[in-house]
């Protein structure tokens, strides 16, 4: 008999093959986890290389120098603004301590940064880093950096070029300085403009005193022929008699009594011609840096009198003002203010038979308060908001230039000042000018003399 060949069974159990089954099962999923998280992996990994490029295009991009350190202060990351400025790269200063960027004076302020950024943030710390060709000075910024327990893990530095700053400053200080010499211009082109409007009114007003003085020179020189010829007779040796006579033929009594009114008389006249030459000194003066205590009422009554003689208009004034008003500014320019608003007042009158102009002063708590109302046919309600912008002008052309209103608010504003308009309930517009006030009465002023009126002013009319 032959031989039979042994045989094997591959049949399974339900068991078993439930088992095989569910083991291919938990094979499907991980392969399916494991697709997932590469799919997850590629795409973090992409956005953590897009974020890189994003971060490093902004580094190459500062003109800032950026220095990254851990809390040994060993350099982990720079910036392209760094690597020019030490000319060395990345991996050249990569795990160097951070001291060795900057010069051997800033080492002791660089050596204390770690400790101070524990406690706050350092702004604006000057310091020099050694630069290929020469130190390069920087305004530098320190902060701590921290992980996601916040545990200080190292420092930020940030330093923008000095240089660059003070280009920065001196072309921002070179646009000032022009702006603030074209203003200047510009004030004294209008002051000049106003002082030519002035010419005629500061001529009629030197016109009196010099008038008084030269007629009273005029006396004096025919009482000094006479005194001359009565002295002569004297010395000559004549009798008492005859000297007698001429005395009485040449006057000589009423010529020594009349002596000491006409000196008086010219002194006062010499010193009336000062007042007027020393207040348009100060009006067209160009040193407007000096401030001085002033009278506000001697300046407010001396630019009106100019401005209304000047104009050659019959206007009543009707002031009610204080004893007086002294305040700490520079005198031309608020004259320079005033002039501007009366005259503004008087153009809005001419039409006006009998025009008034109303100029009220008050005190009110630490200012001093000032109102000029006409009885013109007031400002239209939308150019009230208008009034005070520079070349706004509702006047012809080649009456106005549009910069007399705008040139006095910004000089009131400097002064700490407003400068306020509106349209008179009564009609008219009303300007009114608010100064704060120095309450300590002050010494005598010499420019504060000769044109404040006698005793108290209150309320009264002018007519001229």
């Amino acid at each position: 008999m032959g031989s039979q060949e042994p045989t094997t069974d591959f049949s399974l159990t339900a068991t078993q093959e439930q088992a095989w089954i569910e083991v291919i099962h938990k094979m499907d999923e991980t392969y399916a986890d494991l697709l997932h998280y590469q799919v997850e992996l590629e795409s973090k990994n992409a956005a953590l290389e897009e974020a890189q490029q994003f971060i490093t295009s902004i580094e190459a991009a500062m003109t800032d120098v950026l220095i990254v350190c851990d809390f040994q202060g060993r350099i982990q990351r720079v910036n392209t603004a760094l690597e020019r400025i030490v000319g060395k790269t990345s991996a050249e200063l990569l795990n160097q301590p951070f001291q060795s960027l900057f010069t051997q004076e800033c080492l002791p302020l660089v050596n204390s940064f770690q400790q101070k950024i524990r406690a706050t943030a350092i702004h604006d710390c000057e310091i020099t880093l050694q630069g290929v060709h020469e130190p390069v000075p920087l305004a530098m910024n320190c902060t701590s950096r921290t992980d996601a327990r916040g545990r200080i893990e190292g420092m930020v530095l940030i330093g923008r070029p000095v240089g660059e700053l003070r280009k920065a400053f001196g072309a921002l200080h070179q646009a000032h300085e022009e702006l603030q010499h074209a203003q200047q211009q510009l004030v004294s082109s209008e002051k000049m403009a106003a002082l030519g409007r002035l010419v005629a009114g500061v001529a009629h007003e030197l016109n009196n005193p010099i008038s008084f003085v030269y007629a009273n020179m005029h006396a004096m020189q025919r009482y000094a022929s006479r005194i001359r010829e009565y002295l002569d007779n004297l010395h000559s040796g004549k009798p008492a008699a005859e000297l007698h006579a001429l005395r009485q033929q040449l006057r000589i009594d009423h010529i020594l009594k009349d002596m000491d009114s006409l000196v008086s008389g010219t002194v006062e006249g010499a010193e009336r011609v000062s007042d007027i030459v020393r207040d348009l000194r100060s009006f067209s003066s160009s040193q407007t840096d000096k401030t001085v205590r002033f009278d506000l009422l001697h300046v407010l009554e001396t630019s009106v009198r100019w401005v209304v003689k000047g104009s050659r208009m019959e206007v009543i004034i009707v002031y009610d003002l204080p004893d007086e008003l002294w305040l700490e500014g520079i005198p031309g320019q608020i004259q320079q203010v005033i002039i501007n608003l009366v005259q503004n007042a008087l153009d809005a009158m001419r039409a006006c038979a009998k025009p008034r102009l109303y100029i009220i002063g008050r005190l009110e708590g630490n200012e001093a308060v000032l109102s000029i109302h006409d009885e013109g046919t007031g400002i239209a309600s939308e150019n009230l908001v208008r009034v005070f912008d520079p070349f706004f002008t509702t006047k012809p052309i080649g009456q106005g230039t549009g910069l007399g209103l705008s040139i006095s608010y910004g000089i009131i504003a400097e002064h700490g000042g407003k400068l306020l308009v509106r349209n008179h309930p009564n009609g008219g517009a009303e300007f009114t000018v608010r100064l704060p006030l120095n309450p300590s009465p002050p010494a005598p002023h010499p420019a504060a003399s000769g044109v404040v009126p006698q005793g108290a002013r209150g309320a009264r009319e002018d007519h001229r």
